[in-house]
Formats: structure tokens, sequence, C-alpha cells
């Protein structure tokens, strides 16, 4: 069915993500952004993301808009789910790409404000209507969720890994650490704060962490629940992340290659999702590339009977794009729900 008129998306957070989200939407011809929230300055909001662009000069700060040759965005100046007037703008839905926002409560608040439907960038702090992971369990999504999570880049990452690997294997149990570039919620220089490590340096030191996915692997895929074990370096790099994952097999006579021939057939199976690369690749390559996950064949590799080791790829330019796969998705389904 063809699209009635363009999606309109609010963003909330005008970091890394919601700039990419603006970006790549920019470039749509289905997806407009209509209102950003971010306590921001303007000016600054708007030199951020020409900054990040190949054609900055294809966006614009007139007044209160961020305006591109497909759309104009409003800017408010707003913290809070809460003080979101997401009304006035009529929403299809808002991408709340602030990492802060993460329980029911503060989805309700986009809700209660006039979005019709709430997508979270990372994973919830709690039960929401739906985890959907593209290239997984999009299937499974419904007209009527209205709080919903697209995972996190990791979680993204290790669930496309684990799902295409699993169709082919019997995994017993494994464990995943992502040497993750560092964060915008790291210091640069020691200062105190709630957690000893992160309060050290991100600029120069790798900094042991924990990370959330196995908490809701289970959510999606049920057959995980409990057998991953998952962890995080952050480290001096910028861009560019590397998931590094053993999994133990059930048959011991896998091998490297087995699980390599495995990778490519699903990255076949999902274009502009899943990437194998055959070249010695580093982070710095993967910077810009928009898919999910990008499997490394050099890096599989066979410890003792029945482990198998791998390494892959991933940035947020990839979670972003699948993003607005999430809101095109739910956008296909509200209007079959109409026509019904």
């Amino acid at each position: 069915m063809a699209q009635q008129h363009p999606i309109r998306v609010g963003i909330m957070g005008f970091g890394q993500t919601g700039r990419q989200i603006f970006e790549l939407a920019s470039r749509s011809d289905d997806v407009e952004i209509v209102a950003i929230a971010d306590i921001g300055k303007r000016e600054i909001l708007h030199y951020l993301l020409c900054s990040e662009v190949n054609e900055p000069e294809r966006h614009r700060l007139e007044g209160n808009f961020l305006v591109n040759d497909r759309f104009r965005a409003r800017l408010m100046e707003i913290d809070r789910p809460a003080e979101m007037p997401w009304d006035i703008f009529n929403v299809d839905i808002v991408i709340d790409s602030t990492g802060k926002y993460r329980d029911r409560h503060d989805m309700e608040g986009h809700l209660n404000n006039g979005a019709h439907r709430v997508l979270l960038r990372t994973l919830p702090t709690d039960h929401i209507d739906r985890i959907v992971i593209p290239g997984i369990n999009a299937s499974a999504a419904s007209a009527d969720d209205r709080m919903i999570s697209a995972g996190s880049a990791t979680t993204s990452a290790l669930a496309l890994l684990l799902n295409s690997l699993s169709s082919s294997f019997k995994i017993d149990c494994g464990s995943m650490t992502t040497i993750h570039s560092y964060t915008s919620d790291q210091p640069v220089q020691d200062y105190a704060g709630s957690d000893f490590r992160r309060s050290r340096s991100a600029a120069k030191n790798i900094i042991p962490n924990s990370h959330e996915a196995s908490l809701w692997l289970g959510s999606i895929l049920p057959e995980f629940e409990g057998k991953i074990l998952t962890s995080a370096l952050n480290v001096p790099v910028q861009e560019g992340c590397l998931l590094d994952v053993n999994l133990v097999m059930s048959d011991a006579s896998v091998t490297p290659e087995d699980v390599n021939e495995v990778m490519r057939a699903a990255a076949g199976k999902l274009p502009g999702i899943l990437e194998v690369v055959e070249d010695p690749i580093v982070s710095s390559d993967v910077i810009g590339n928009p898919h999910s996950l990008v499997f490394d064949t050099k890096g599989t590799i066979k410890a003792g009977l029945n482990t198998i080791k791998t390494l892959s790829w991933y940035e947020s330019l990839g979670h972003a794009a699948r993003l607005l796969d999430v809101v095109r998705l739910y956008s296909k389904l509200d209007q079959q729900q109409e026509a019904a």
C-alpha cells in the first residue's frame, strides 16, 4: 500500500543518534522530522549537525526551525517528555533518542502529550509493549503497540549474530564483550560520577563496564534466555565498535569456515542490515556503515573442542537506520489497520 503522506516524526534528544536520524530522514522520501526537543542552543545544534554531514549546506537554521529541501523541523528547548506538546505537531511517532527516559512513566509522558506512539533508541528499564529488532522479530509487531524499543546498537548486532548462527547450529551458551567507543556520558578528564570506573577519563583509559543486552535477550530470542553473558569495554576510540563473541557449540565438529558460510548466507537474506567482510578491516573502516552487523570472517577461530570465537563490527549509524525502519514498519501496520 502506498504511503498516504510522509510519516511525521518527532525527536527528543538531538545527540549523535538524533542527528543521524535527521540526516537520514532528509534523504528519504517518506519521513519528515517535524519537531525536535533538546535543551541545546539552536545555533549549536545546527552547527553540530552540519559538522557531521557531507553536504552541510543542505541544512539551514531559519529562526526556530532546522530546514532542508524536504521538511522544516521546529526546535523546542524542552528537556522532559511530559513538557513537550507533541499534539500541536500532529506527530505519528516520537523517537526518544536521549537514552535517559527509558521507563513506562516517561514514555507515557510522550503519549499523554499527543504522540501516537513512542520509540526508544535504547533498551527500556521495565517491560513495554515490544522490543523490535529488524531482521529478527519485525513480524511480531502489532498496530496496537504504543511503547516500543528498537534495542540498542550492541543488542541488535548480538541478536542478529545469534539468530543467524542458531538457524544452523545448536548453541549451548556463550559470552559477548563489546569493545565500544566511548560515549557522551563519560568524562574526558577524571571526574567524580556515580560509578567508580566510569569516573575515569574516557580519552585515556580502557574502562570495563556492564551491558544490559543479556537482560533483554530472552525477549528477542527466547531460546537464549539466561545463556549469554554480556559485558563492555569502553575504549579511547570516538566511533566504531567491535563485538567479540565466544559461543559453545553442541556439535564439536563445527568449524570456523562452517560459521563463516552460514553468516555469508544470512547476509544475502538481510541486505542493508547484515554485511560480511573478507578484508582485514579495523574500526575506522566501519564509520558511516549503515548495517547493524558487519561480520568479520577473518576473526572467526576455534578454541578447544567446541568453542567458536567471532568478531563483528558496528557503529551508531546502523542503529539510526534501523530506528527509521521500525518507524516505517509501524506506519505500514497503521495503514493496514485503517484499510481493514
